[in-house]
């Protein structure tokens, strides 16, 4: 089992984030970054929306810090944590746009980048952008074929159902020929589509029950993650609650985890990440990343 965490600070979903969080910034950003670079999580996030509709930002959220421009930040603190959108909205982008940034912050980076990818469901923000919503799925499936193909290669080629391209050059681009692919979603289409054309798949919305049963409804290649996120923890103050929620992902399929913990400042929610990290001292923690590639 591996660990990542859900970034405090910058989305902040009701009932998933902090009171403190609220009001804080850049530093203290950065401090759980180093943190949890320093104690071996693999993983931290930062995910997409250009503007959420207010009607909608009232209820569920309007955070969302911009992915490319934070993770580049955080690259330039940590050493090893990998720097994972999660997710990006496909339709918002072209495939070789997707190539060219990150691939740039892959450099930047040393390889540490995984692409968190997603359909996307506010058709408010599709209409905002100009994008196609009523055929973001097929969409999204020749995306992420034509990513496969262009990521890594200084002059890519692909003729897809959506997207053809060729004789340009892509320079700079990631040093590494392929990226992690982590699929997201709550349907079966999007378990398909991340067995089919991802590394990974990171569901929500769904209970354990519900993912236990659409899992046993495939059959993944080997190495394949499922990335679950058990409710708000608190390892200091209920250690054996936060051993069941994670045992029960566990149960459901998870081989990886989006731990989310309850702190009241960012000094408490340092003690959380070490705690936890003592808790679960069994697990996978990560060893120093290879870089690759940053000159």
């Amino acid at each position: 089992m591996r660990f990542g965490i859900l970034s405090p600070v910058v989305f902040r979903p009701p009932g998933q984030f902090n009171a403190w969080e609220t009001s804080a910034g850049t530093a203290e950003l950065v401090t759980v970054a180093e943190a949890a670079d320093r104690l071996g999580y693999h993983h931290l996030t930062c995910s997409e929306h250009v503007g959420v509709p207010t009607r909608i930002a009232a209820r569920g959220g309007g955070t969302y810090w911009d992915p490319l421009a934070t993770l580049g930040f955080l690259a330039a603190r940590t050493t090893n944590i990998r720097l994972a959108t999660h997710v990006l909205v496909l339709g918002y982008h072209h495939p070789l746009d997707i190539a060219k940034r990150y691939g740039t912050l892959d450099r930047l980076s040393g390889g540490r980048v995984v692409l968190g990818l997603g359909v996307g469901s506010l058709k408010e923000e599709f209409a905002l952008l100009g994008a196609d919503f009523d055929g973001r799925g097929a969409a999204a499936d020749d995306a992420i074929r034509a990513l496969r193909a262009a990521w890594g290669q200084p002059v890519p080629e692909y003729e897809g159902t959506h997207y053809r391209f060729r004789d340009f050059l892509i320079d700079p681009h990631s040093p590494r020929p392929r990226v992690p692919l982590w699929i997201g979603g709550y349907t079966r289409r999007s378990l398909r589509r991340a067995v089919e054309l991802g590394d990974a798949w990171v569901p929500f919305g769904l209970s354990p029950e519900q993912i236990t049963t659409m899992l046993a409804t495939v059959d993944p290649p080997e190495g394949f993650d499922v990335i679950l996120t058990p409710p708000p923890l608190d390892p200091m103050a209920d250690a054996d609650g936060t051993r069941r929620h994670v045992e029960k992902m566990h149960a459901a399929g998870a081989t990886m985890m989006n731990i989310v913990l309850r702190h009241r400042s960012v000094d408490h929610c340092v003690e959380q990440l070490a705690a936890f990290r003592q808790l679960f001292a069994e697990a996978e923690w990560s060893v120093p990343h290879e870089q690759v590639g940053t000159g």
